[in-house]
């Protein structure tokens, strides 16, 4: 274990080292962040004339409980909460839907969203000239009508579409239907590839998954290992629940080698004894999201851990999917996590509190993130 992290320490040593150099070199090689088709092009996107390649490689965040605000940007559109109203405001000032942005006071990660990425010039101006941002508050008590005419809080709002953590965005186009939807915070190179995926409609031609991996080069770094970790199960990973319940909750790592988000995960929150006990407490494994290695899933099914990945639409890693002794999905992270994040979340899980709350937001309502 000391040697993973050892060796996880000093990929991202390499990977700051990379950023640095890039910033005088804008070109340079061997940095691997995904130039996907267009996004640098500014006659195809003037929002991307700033060279992706020259932006931080990841953010780090200070998750621990504090006073922070719910503050949003004043360019954010000033909005009744009539969301059928918003749109056809939108629609009729050319742009091409709404981009409902779901924050919450308190959360470091949105303090991290829209003082970070969304104050970076290229992707206010790309993000604002496609959508007009509707700010909405996942425990707030305002009165929302839906695009069906429904009238809910914005709490029960947030709820319904599931959003168990923020910052979280919900594109929708012209004609009400929701295009893409963001759970949790992208660093800045990330959410980049989410907007030119929405807004150059590449939705139509596969999922957000697929269009990364046509990227060129693909989103990795030169190092090509994983981190091993001892608490994770070897294989052959027979996972099936759905017939025998099982005597632990599960809770599977999707990554990808030479993953830097992966290093980043295992070298800080994974390196604190007090999250370690507690992924000891689950049946834990951990799987390559490009890798064919045979598994029976949690609802019986013979697959590979490149095709499960595909159904359960993963596309960023690392990803963690948790499942209850039945071999149901209770919730997953599929963003970036600190270490307070992802030590509450396994509590909501080991406790079962998902049984008495539904929505991790609800069972952390009340309690400052």
């Amino acid at each position: 274990m000391k040697n993973t992290l050892w060796k996880t320490a000093a990929r991202i040593r390499f990977g700051a080292a990379v950023w640095l150099l890039s910033s005088s070199v804008t070109h340079l090689a061997i940095l691997s962040l995904p130039v996907l088709a267009g996004a640098a092009d500014p006659e195809r996107n003037p929002g991307f004339a700033v060279n992706v390649e020259q932006q931080p490689v990841f953010p780090r965040i200070d998750d621990t409980p504090r006073e922070i605000g719910l503050v949003v940007p004043d360019w954010f559109k000033l909005s009744f909460l009539d969301l059928r109203e918003d749109l056809d405001e939108a629609v009729a000032g050319g742009k091409m839907g709404l981009a409902l942005y779901f924050g919450l006071d308190h959360c470091p990660y949105c303090e991290v969203m829209l003082h970070q990425n969304l104050a970076e010039p290229d992707i206010r101006h790309y993000l604002s000239e496609h959508f007009d941002v509707v700010p909405l508050d996942v425990e707030g008590a305002r009165d929302v009508v839906t695009l069906e005419g429904d009238r809910l809080t914005e709490r029960l709002f947030a709820a319904n579409r599931r959003l168990n953590f923020t910052p979280g965005f919900s594109f929708i186009d012209a004609g009400g239907d929701e295009i893409f939807r963001i759970r949790g915070y992208y660093p800045p190179y990330r959410f980049r590839a989410a907007l030119e995926y929405v807004i150059d409609r590449h939705y139509r031609d596969g999922t957000f998954r697929e269009y990364l991996e046509r990227a060129d080069p693909p989103p990795k770094f030169d190092l090509e290992d994983i981190n091993e970790r001892d608490f994770f199960d070897q294989p052959p990973h027979m996972l099936d629940r759905s017939r025998v319940p099982a005597q632990r909750l599960l809770v599977v790592f999707f990554e990808r080698r030479g993953c830097h988000a992966c290093d980043v995960l295992h070298s800080e929150p994974l390196s604190n004894p007090e999250v370690i006990e507690r992924v000891r407490q689950f049946q834990a494994v951990q799987l390559d999201l490009d890798a064919d290695t045979p598994v029976i899933t949690p609802d019986g099914e013979r697959t590979t851990a490149r095709a499960w990945g595909e159904r359960l639409g993963i596309h960023w890693a690392p990803t963690m999917v948790f499942f209850d002794e039945h071999g149901q999905e209770v919730i997953r992270i599929e963003a970036v996590v600190g270490l307070h994040r992802l030590h509450t979340t396994m509590e909501y899980v080991l406790t079962r509190a998902y049984k008495e709350f539904p929505t991790y937001r609800r069972w952390r309502a009340g309690n400052v993130e």
